[in-house]
């Protein structure tokens, strides 16, 4: 039965007619995608473990550029796109670079260049930092996503829309 608010197509598979959902400003949708840099390296990708990911349009989760390339997907769409570093995860930004004392990682063992870690905020929360540099006594921490000021290239094959969802 048709939900009421729901924008609906038509289509003909294998001889059948199917009504399919649109991905709306607010669906839900399942997704495979893989998640590409420039250079061709593979940043993320929900294909390596078989399992889709879920996103839910208009929760904040997304930037408003990948939402936007979504917006009226149907199951069974496959989109290729790519997104500039600002509709993306941001630019790199000098502000979240840090600088700390090596005695400050003592407790948490040598760090390495490339390792995240997690750091606690005054309020308690908890931002991951990636270790760019270690220069004697001196560590720098970049908070920045580690994707910020990259361009990034999307494959995704939309699986379901408004999927029904495990209770």
């Amino acid at each position: 039965m048709p939900h009421p608010g729901y924008l609906y197509y038509f289509r003909r598979d294998k001889g059948c007619t199917c009504m399919s959902k649109s991905v709306q400003s607010n669906s839900a949708v399942l997704v495979h995608f893989t998640l590409k840099l420039d250079d061709g390296s593979t940043a993320e990708s929900t294909r390596n473990n078989g399992k889709p990911a879920l996103f839910r349009l208009g929760d904040g989760s997304l930037s408003e550029g990948l939402e936007q390339h979504l917006l009226g997907l149907k199951a069974g769409d496959k989109a290729t796109f790519s997104l500039e570093p600002d509709a993306a995860f941001g630019v790199s930004t000098p502000d979240l670079i840090q600088y700390f004392s090596r005695r400050e990682f003592m407790d948490a063992g040598e760090p390495s260049i490339g390792a995240i870690m997690l750091f606690t905020a005054m309020d308690g929360s908890e931002m991951p930092g990636v270790i760019r540099e270690i220069n004697g006594d001196s560590i720098t921490v970049d908070f920045n996503h580690p994707l910020a000021g990259h361009t990034v290239h999307f494959d995704i094959d939309v699986l379901e829309v408004e999927p029904a969802l495990e209770a």
